[in-house]
């Protein structure tokens, strides 16, 4: 077997392993545009906890801070033990600079999939939408 074949071989078996290695982060939808730093923050964020099955809606008395990683991925805390992850429809340009206001549409006592909001700054607005919300948990028993 040629050098070039072998090489070829090795990395193609050996790149989900390496992947499977990866930051929780780096390796979730939507990372592959997230800069190093959003990397960084989306990681300790999920440090530790393991994603759960996806919900539609998040009750509001749920959470507790809204955390914006990138225009596309925003976090929702719900104690230390318990953070949201939404990754919306689209990309919301503006979300990441944390600066404009999020004027959520909501119906009801919880924020669903499909919803609306919108990013208010002095100049304009966008509209955005969310996705469904995955629960990322620490395992039982796992104080850290």
């Amino acid at each position: 077997m040629s050098k070039t074949i072998y090489a070829a071989t090795l990395a193609m078996l050996a790149g989900p392993l390496i992947a499977g290695c990866a930051p929780s982060g780096a390796a979730e939808a939507g990372a592959a545009a997230l800069s190093p730093r959003q990397v960084e923050r989306l990681d300790k964020q999920l440090a530790g906890k393991v994603a759960g099955e996806p919900i539609r809606c998040l009750p509001n008395y749920r959470t507790s801070e809204t955390i914006r990683i990138s225009d596309d991925i925003l976090l929702y805390r719900s104690g230390g033990n318990l953070v949201y992850r939404n990754t919306l429809k689209n990309s919301c340009p503006g979300l990441a600079r944390d600066s404009d206001i999020m004027v959520v549409r909501q119906f009801g006592s919880s924020t669903c999939e499909g919803d609306f909001f919108h990013l208010v700054d002095r100049t304009s607005g966008t509209t955005c939408v969310f996705g469904e919300f995955v629960p990322y948990r620490k395992p039982a028993g796992d104080a850290g």
